[in-house]
This record gives structure tokens, C-alpha cells and sequence, in this order.
């Protein structure tokens, strides 16, 4: 582990962070009325609908309740989408209205983003779930790199802690070694159907969750295996209503 990873995991042990417990069940709904009603202990909920009152009435039910944000793309229809210089956004990620940014560009990304944490600080969220942390192995329309990638999740990290909060590494498994020191958990899309699990070691070794969801894989597919490794696997449709069918 090097002196950087180090220093990033005693910081967080020193605030206090710490992500959920390895093996809890979870629910991811960024779309519809909230149902507070699913068998969770992790809920991972949209930042900016999210209401503090709605977080609060989830912890009192023993939720650990995650903070879903964009970092690495823009979205139109975010009320502080005009904080982000149209220099900045490149090409298309593949959902309507959004657009990768250009990570390098940190000094310019800092004040939206560090808001858009301290956001969901103020609401009382257990953790982040930063999103679109893999733009380096996209086509952005930016020259990324892996080092470009690395920096800047690492200050996503960062910042996450320096609020209090828990911090997710979303997808970007082929930096998993690298990052995992740096975040307290791990969500992962399709691992078992894109045969990627096996890149959540890092984090599986070191005694942290992770959580994944399955699209197109019948529960049989994957429910044993998930299992086996201790990863909290839950079925989903796309749109990640509310619906959800656990392991």
C-alpha cells in the first residue's frame, strides 16, 4: 500500500467514516416515489430528490442511506447544471441529457462538485455514491487517462471524507487495486453477467461491501455465486425504479 493510500485510509478512520457492513442487503431507486418499505439495510437514493426529512425517516428505520450524485458527467436537468463551463462537456454517456466531463479540469469542477457533497452532508446522508468515475475508459471526447482517472477520484474520495461521508467507488474496476484503499465500499454494475467480479477483490479483502446490480441475469445466474463471494447482489430493471429482487 503506498504512503498516499495510507494516509487516505487513517483519515477516514480518524473522521469516523466507515461504509456498510459486508454482506448487508441493499436497495438502489433513482427514479419514482421513494418506497421506504423494501428490507434494506442500505439504501441508495438520488441526492438532489432526496428530501433531509426522507433520510432521516430511513436512518430511524436502520438504514445506512447513500447519496446518489454525478461527478464525472454533466446532467441538463440539474438546477446547478450552469455551474459547469460548456468547455468542459464532451460527448454523450449513453442516458439522454447527460454528457461526460472533462476530469482534468479539476480547478473548474471543484466548487460544483465539492457543493454537490456538501449537499448531501447537509441532508444527514451516511455516504456518496459518486457516478461516471470511469470517463478514462470511455469515449468522452477528452484525451483521459488512467492517471487523470486516479487523481480525480481520489479527490472525489477526499472530499467525500472531509464531509463526514462514506464514499462508494462506482464501477472503474480496472482501477479497483489502486482505488480501493482511497473508498470505503464498492458498486458495481453486472459484474456476474460481464464476468468482472472477480476485480472487487481489493475490496473484498480488506473487509469491505460491495454491492451490485444485475440487469439481464436470471437470479439462479448469479445468487449462489454472490453468495459464495459476499457480494450483496440484488436484480433491477435500468430505469432503477423501485422494484428490485434480492438474493
Amino acid at each position: 500500500m503506498s504512503v498516499v493510500a495510507v494516509a487516505l485510509a487513517l483519515a477516514a478512520a480518524l473522521a469516523g467514516v466507515r461504509g456498510p457492513p459486508p454482506g448487508a442487503s441493499w436497495q438502489w431507486q433513482l427514479q419514482g416515489r421513494l418506497d421506504a418499505r423494501v428490507p434494506a439495510r442500505v439504501y441508495d437514493v438520488d441526492g438532489f430528490d432526496a428530501t433531509a426529512a426522507a433520510v432521516a425517516r430511513l436512518q430511524r428505520r436502520g438504514r445506512f442511506v447513500v447519496c446518489y450524485l454525478s461527478v464525472g458527467a454533466w446532467e441538463r436537468w440539474r438546477p446547478d447544471r450552469d455551474r459547469f463551463p460548456a468547455a468542459l462537456r464532451g460527448r454523450p454517456n449513453g442516458w439522454p441529457g447527460e454528457r461526460w466531463l472533462d476530469i482534468r479540469r479539476l480547478r473548474a469542477l471543484a466548487g460544483p462538485l465539492r457543493a454537490r457533497i456538501a449537499m448531501c452532508a447537509r441532508k444527514g446522508f451516511d455516504a456518496v455514491e459518486p457516478d461516471n468515475v470511469d470517463g478514462w475508459a470511455n469515449a468522452t471526447g477528452f484525451p483521459l487517462t488512467a492517471a487523470d482517472q486516479l487523481r480525480f477520484n481520489r479527490w472525489v474520495a477526499r472530499t467525500a471524507h472531509a464531509h463526514g461521508l462514506a464514499v462508494a467507488l462506482k464501477n472503474d474496476l480496472a482501477q479497483a487495486r489502486a482505488l480501493a484503499p482511497a473508498f470505503d465500499f464498492a458498486i458495481v454494475e453486472q459484474c456476474f453477467e460481464h464476468r468482472t467480479c472477480r476485480l472487487t477483490r481489493p475490496f473484498r479483502r480488506a473487509g469491505k461491501a460491495v454491492l451490485d446490480a444485475e440487469y439481464a441475469l436470471p437470479r439462479a445466474r448469479f445468487c449462489p455465486a454472490a453468495r459464495r463471494l459476499g457480494i450483496s447482489a440484488i436484480r433491477k430493471r435500468p430505469a432503477l425504479g423501485a422494484w428490485r429482487a434480492a438474493c
